[in-house]
């Protein structure tokens, strides 16, 4: 072998020696990760729960001592954390192949795993190495100190810093200030002292290959979905750094983040982590059961009130471990206060109820209800409900109670709308702004629970939350805000994580906008803005299975003549109700203003719908549940659900019991029993004549259809007793 080849392999055997030993130097074995909390927050918690994830070595700094070092998030200081670092590094100074790597906790996570953060440093090519940031902090007189860069953040952050231990113990013993002065600062000048930074072979990570600092760089932040997996890139450097940090005023946009990285949420998996951690009730005696404060504020008129207070009693939760708050501050509700207290109030018998009479404001009511639950340390939780929720699952307190969260609410929205009851991030001055994937959370398309910096409406608190952190907190009241806002921004300033869940349908919200408590029963006119609460309370219970079963729930009882369920009770008593409180009823005459030509030839006692001004909700009702129908028994035609003659007709004895045989100016008739034969009267019912059939036992709510013209010449038959109601509509004419 010549000289020259022996030199070379000799080489190349060095620089592999070289390479091995550096690399046993940089295994995941030789790196402690160390950082600083004084109490486990919500913060805190994710942080562990990310760093578990890759398997992380952690040492946690300060755990239940009292913090010193100032207000950080609004000011200089975090000296307390360099004092702790300065006696822990001690332990390691003369571990010259410790790598350690500080971080903050309360607004930092992982997003990848010590393999990948320990090949970025490696290459890096320096001892130690800090974050870097677009802003000069704490003194922006130093920024002009700065070396150079040409591409990437200039200035040091000290929110996270990588290196080896002795390097980094050696600087941390320079500390000798106080706990509440600067620790950014103090890192900043030992950087600029080019002597030290030398000494120390330092550097920032410019181009956030390791470390993503937020605060200037939100834009710059994109997530990344990968396999199972999600990633945050920075896309002016093209990085996917390892460890995202939300410094500054980005703590929403980190939580946003989190949702996701790195496995929070994924395409493959769904949500990552949202059986963690879970408070299971399945084998909970009643009596054990935690206890609940349930606070009810009804702020504004709301349509469909009965409904809503009456499934306050039909909660699958144990009404001994419920203690019950009303506040109404509507004078017009006070009518179903009453009737419901009068019907449940052995249910709730240490329940408060507070009336209008008091003059309570909305935020102070909101206090004094929290407050309750504050005072009582038998208090579990929490709830608050505003009555425009329509809160359809029974479970949904037991459900809330088990995802063991400090603060979350139900995901509710208004029925075919984005309109929710959460907020997925804020305006710069604090207001709504969309989400990229808000609209996907409300559509269901995207199922977890999400950390969001705004909930309203309906939610659960812990009590040792509320008793704890928020003790000294006036929670609803602050001038010149609503409380809605003051609430969330108080949670949010406490460093507490805000979750709505969608994991389960736990209802909707109604809407109030359009209801006119003018009206003797305003609920019937709200199918246009909340149609699901409008269908529960005023269709059928049976009418969704003609399509299911046609032959047990439609009958012909004369040829082409169908009959079938429309109409609820309450639906069939609201509109008689509303017809005789009008009172105008028609004389029965053929002379008829009402109508274009002010002639009417087969005249009736009756009251038309657009004089009641429902005409719009009743061509509403035809297109969307008489249409259907329509469709499945006439095969080949579609209506078109038009009809200018539509309203209600009473027959007595005394008054018009009958209607002489006649034809109608429709393509199809619907006529509808709006009360009960031999209950409310006896006799009527139809006769047609081509036919000679009659249908003499209408049931209350059921609805004929007939053809109008030509084939279906009919007649009413007589009322003998009492006042029978029908709503009749010519459709199609």
């Amino acid at each position: 072998m010549s000289p020259c080849r022996s030199l070379c392999l000799l080489t190349l055997a060095i620089l592999l020696s070289s390479a091995l030993a550096e690399q046993r130097k940089l295994s995941p074995e030789n790196l402690l990760v160390i950082t600083a909390a004084t109490e486990e927050t919500d913060g805190f918690m994710r942080f562990i729960r990310t760093a578990k994830e890759f398997n992380y070595t952690v040492k946690v700094l300060g755990l239940g001592e009292d913090w010193k070092g100032g207000d950080i998030a609004r000011t200089v200081g975090g000296g307390q954390k360099v004092r702790w670092l300065k006696k822990e590094l001690l332990k390691h100074a003369d571990k010259d192949d410790l790598l350690i790597l500080f971080v903050d906790s309360y607004d930092v996570i992982f997003a990848s795993g010590p393999g990948e953060l320990l090949h970025k440093f490696s290459r890096l090519g320096h001892r130690v190495v800090f974050s870097a940031e677009g802003f000069c902090w704490p003194d922006q007189r130093l920024a002009s100190k700065y070396p150079q860069v040409n591409s990437g953040k200039r200035y040091l952050n000290s929110g996270g810093f990588i290196g080896y231990a002795p390097e980094l113990s050696n600087m941390v013993q320079q500390w000798k200030f106080k706990d509440n002065d600067d620790d950014q600062l103090f890192y900043t000048k030992i950087y600029l002292d080019k002597a030290q930074r030398t000494k120390f072979n330092m550097t920032l990570d410019h181009r956030s290959r390791i470390f993503q600092n937020l605060n200037g760089a939100v834009d710059e932040v994109v997530l990344k979905f990968e396999r199972a997996r999600v990633r945050t890139r920075n896309v002016a450097y093209d990085t996917l750094p390892v460890i995202i940090h939300g410094n500054g005023p980005t703590k929403l946009q980190l939580n946003y983040l989190s949702n996701y990285v790195p496995t929070t949420w994924t395409y493959e998996n769904g949500c990552g982590n949202c059986d963690e951690d879970l408070l299971l009730l399945n084998d909970t005696p009643d009596d054990e059961m935690p206890l609940v404060y349930v606070a009810v504020f009804i702020e504004h008129p709301t349509p469909f009130m009965e409904d809503f207070l009456e499934r306050l009693s039909t909660l699958n939760y144990p009404v001994d471990r419920i203690h019950l708050f009303i506040h109404n501050n509507v004078v017009y509700h006070e009518q179903h206060i009453q009737k419901f207290w009068q019907k449940y109030r052995a249910l709730f018998p240490d329940a408060v109820l507070v009336g209008p009479e008091e003059n309570l404001s909305e935020d102070k009511a909101r206090n004094m209800a929290v407050e309750a639950c504050k005072k009582d340390p038998q208090c579990d939780y929490y709830f608050s409900m505003d009555s425009d929720v329509a809160l359809t699952n029974p479970d949904t307190l037991r459900i809330l109670i088990e995802e063991n969260k400090s603060v979350i609410a139900p995901m509710l929205s208004k029925h075919g709308k984005l309109w929710s009851n959460f907020w997925g991030a804020l305006s710069p001055e604090g207001y709504y702004s969309r989400s990229e994937d808000y609209i996907e959370i409300v559509q269901g398309k995207r199922i977890g629970l999400w950390n969001v910096p705004y909930i309203s409406q309906a939610y659960l608190i812990k009590g040792s939350i509320l008793r704890s952190k928020l003790a000294q907190v006036s929670m609803y009241v602050s001038d010149g805000m609503d409380a809605d806002m003051v609430f969330c921004r108080q949670i949010r300033d406490q460093g507490i994580f805000m979750f709505v869940s969608n994991r389960d349908e736990f209802g909707r919200l109604v809407s109030s906008a359009n209801f006119n408590t003018s009206r003797l029963h305003p609920d019937m006119w709200q199918i246009f803005d909340n149609p699901v609460d409008w269908k529960e309370k005023y269709i059928h219970e049976n009418y969704s299975k003609i399509f299911e079963d046609e032959k047990s729930f439609v009958e012909q009882p004369c040829p082409d003549v169908y009959w079938f369920p429309a109409f609820s009770e309450k639906m069939c008593d609201h509109l008689v109700e509303t017809m005789e409180d009008y009172g105008t009823w028609s004389g029965g005459n053929h002379r008829d203003e009402r109508l274009a030509g002010g002639y009417e030839n087969v005249p009736t006692v009756d009251i038309h719908m657009n004089q009641i001004s429902f005409e719009k909700e009743w061509l509403k009702f035809l297109k969307d549940y008489i249409t259907p129908v329509t469709e499945k028994l006439y095969p080949g035609y579609y209506p078109k659900a038009q009809a200018i003659m539509n309203f209600v007709v009473r027959y007595r004895p005394d008054e018009q019991p009958s209607l002489r045989p006649h034809h109608d100016s429709s393509t199809f008739t619907i006529n509808i029993a709006l009360n009960s034969k031999n209950v409310d009267y006896e006799g009527g019912g139809c006769r047609f004549l081509r036919y000679d059939c009659n249908v003499e036992s209408p049931r209350k709510g059921w609805s004929f259809m007939h053809p109008g013209r030509l084939t279906h010449y009919h007649e009413g038959l007589p009322t003998t007793r009492g006042t029978r109601y029908i709503m009749v509509s010519f459709v199609d004419p």
